[in-house]
């Protein structure tokens, strides 16, 4: 504001004010880097996962005991499902990292 008072122009002002703003929570705030996505997710992997959130949604309409079992094996076989994924992935990463080191 005391620049105003020295002929700075006003327009000049505000865009500094506005970058101010824009910088602030930048400069104060520690950004965090996002979650890489998982490459050994595939496209069976989706599909295990919709089975998951069906099979959820289908207990929270109906808590029977039928939709409780059920749900516990969708998530047991798809827990299963993603950790099979997971260590084939990265037995394959090790051996192509095993060729490169030799």
């Amino acid at each position: 504001m005391e620049d105003l008072l020295y002929g700075e122009d006003i327009h000049r002002a505000w865009e500094k004010i506005k970058e101010n703003i824009k910088t602030s929570p930048k400069d104060s705030l520690e950004l965090h880097e996002l979650k890489q996505h998982k490459l050994w997710f595939g496209e069976g992997s989706s599909g295990s996962s919709d089975r998951r959130k069906q099979a959820k949604m289908q207990w929270a309409q109906d808590p029977n005991q039928n939709n409780v079992n059920n749900l516990n094996n969708v998530r047991r076989e798809a827990s299963r499902y993603f950790r099979n994924k997971k260590k084939e992935y990265l037995k394959l990463k090790l051996m192509k990292l095993k060729v490169t080191v030799r």
